[in-house]
């Protein structure tokens, strides 16, 4: 194995499953550890062909609310996609990486004031509105800013519904665009979010026509409507792709009827969990464990405490309706199973991941498994108890890193668009990663030398 070692990313001479990955950093351990995250790059880049083979009209701009890490940031921007952002912050974090402010979309109906102020200094001005209130204050702020007006969706089926909160109606959509018109405003597109975890592709289809309607009333107004922004709610757990494909066929078509691939219209999506689903694998361990007796059958069932929680990196038990599924490691896999709860480590009985699951009996030290971690996790995660939670730690195989290694700039550098397929930078991770979360030891390595061997 290799580390490299400006960052903690962990480069393998063969390819590795994050399973396999975990394993092999579990077997070095001798003490305690802190529950951490096998974060696979490839399995990212493997999204963005996909993405660009299955809907190559829609420039994909990530969005930065579902995974803020620094690193998965970098190797998107290499990628060449743009940045759903939704505050200064998220802003902040793109800008000072040296990513162009035309790559930012400051998709956030509802903004405060200081932040459009933000987004004028810098020069982001593309931003999404859908209310008159929202439109009078962007044109006191930023009369010179590029609008997207956001319309409504029937997001019954998502997972996780924002039409609650956001979107005009079609009626509504009319009036302001012919305020705007009155206001000298510059409306240039429209866009919609069909809801996180979005079920089916008719949502999709049934918002671009929607689009379609009031780009075509902006249009008769003066408006030079080329913009359509199609939101995020695509699928990117593991066994999703098939979904996934059925979305892109139905999103393909919808827009060659209604927005046929003449170059007057860009159209870009948002999305988020996507990308970032499949590609983090969460590894925690036992910390503490409670055996007890059913009164009613007199069978045994088992409390474990595990180092991370709700309060961690299992947030999304909490805000993203996600049911995670525990998997276990070689020694775990009895077919004995018993009746189980599995809780966090905080003083808090909120801090509950699963209430009742049958599982294999496990021991203190025993380490449990979580796939597809990487949406809605570290992002809204806080040390509640002083107590940590999953760092991220990154590989891939070397044949992976000897096609990218050019691109792993030592400097920070302005990024435009870019054409090109694979692009990466990996430098300062924001995520710090402590020694002793990398426990390989490391033989025969100079102290200059950019890459470490690990025996």
């Amino acid at each position: 194995m290799h580390l490299g070692k400006d960052s903690p990313i962990v480069v393998t001479k063969t390819q590795y499953t994050a399973e396999e990955f975990i394993q092999k950093k579990i077997e070095l351990l001798k003490d305690d550890a802190e529950p951490f995250f096998a974060v696979d790059l490839e399995d990212i880049c493997n999204k963005h062909i996909k993405w660009i083979t299955l809907m190559p009209r829609v420039t994909p701009h990530y969005a930065v609310k579902c995974n803020d890490d620094i690193n998965i940031i970098k190797l998107l921007a290499f990628l060449g996609a743009g940045f759903d952002c939704a505050s200064k912050g998220e802003i902040k974090k793109i800008i000072d990486l040296g990513i162009s402010a035309d790559r930012i979309v400051y998709a956030n109906p509802c903004k405060q004031s200081s932040y459009i102020r933000y987004a004028k200094e810098v020069g982001v001005e593309t931003m999404t509105f859908d209310n008159e209130q929202e439109l009078m204050k962007i044109k006191d702020i930023y009369p010179n800013a590029k609008l997207v007006l956001r319309i409504v969706t029937d997001d019954s089926n998502a997972v996780c519904r924002f039409s609650m909160k956001f979107g005009a109606d079609i009626n509504t959509a009319r009036k302001l665009l012919e305020k705007a018109r009155q206001n000298d405003l510059d409306i240039v597109g429209v866009s919609f979010h069909c809801g996180s975890g979005q079920m089916t592709s008719k949502a999709f289809v049934d918002a671009i026509q929607n689009a379609r309607t009031i780009m075509n009333y902006g249009m008769k107004l003066g408006f030079t409507m080329n913009l359509l922004d199609i939101g995020g709610g695509f699928p990117g757990n593991t066994g999703t792709e098939n979904h996934f494909s059925d979305i892109a066929t139905a999103v393909n078509q919808a827009l060659e009827e209604h927005f046929p691939n003449d170059g007057s219209v860009r159209v870009i999506a948002e999305p988020g969990r996507y990308y970032v689903a499949s590609a983090y694998t969460l590894a925690t361990s036992v910390i503490a464990l409670r055996d007890m007796v059913d009164t009613e059958t007199g069978a045994m069932k088992y409390m474990y405490y595990i180092n991370d929680g709700v309060y961690g990196s299992f947030n999304c038990v909490l805000y993203d309706h996600y049911v995670p599924e525990p998997k276990f490691l070689a020694d775990n896999q009895s077919n004995e199973k018993f009746t189980s709860s599995i809780w966090g480590p905080t003083c808090d009985g909120l801090d509950c991941i699963h209430t009742s699951i049958k599982m294999p009996k496990l021991n203190i030290g025993d380490w449990i498994l979580w796939k597809n971690m990487g949406a809605y996790t570290i992002s809204a995660a806080v040390e509640f108890n002083g107590l940590p939670f999953g760092k991220p730690l990154y590989f891939m195989s070397k044949h992976f890193w000897d096609s990218v290694k050019d691109a792993f700039l030592p400097k920070l550098k302005k990024y435009q668009y870019e054409t090109q397929l694979v692009r990466f930078n990996i430098n300062e991770c924001s995520n710090e990663v402590e020694d002793d979360m990398i426990p390989w030891l490391l033989e025969d390595s100079a102290e200059d030398s950019a890459v470490l061997t690990i025996q």
